[in-house]
């Protein structure tokens, strides 16, 4: 029970939105997300087939956004440590 409920992506300290994964699920799909967009690049040629790049990249990146949202610490703007 305690793993359904534990974040993948902590907020970042300096900044708004997340870091690096603390968990093996954040790494899974951030490794996911790099694998795809490099074959993207790979098998999309972006001077032929600009829109459905683009596209491509868009819906990868707004799926890892929603991703790290539902899995991570909410985003706010952070200044570092309150010390």
């Amino acid at each position: 029970m305690e793993n359904e409920n534990k974040m993948w992506f902590p907020a970042k300290r300096y900044g708004w939105g997340w870091g690096l994964p603390c968990a093996w699920q954040g790494w899974i799909v951030l490794t996911a997300y790099v694998a795809l967009t490099i074959a993207t690049v790979v098998f999309i040629n972006p001077v032929s087939h600009i829109g459905l790049f683009l596209t491509t990249i868009y819906g990868l990146s707004m799926a890892l956004v929603l991703v790290c949202w539902l899995k991570g610490e909410k985003p706010s703007w952070r200044w570092g440590d309150k010390k």
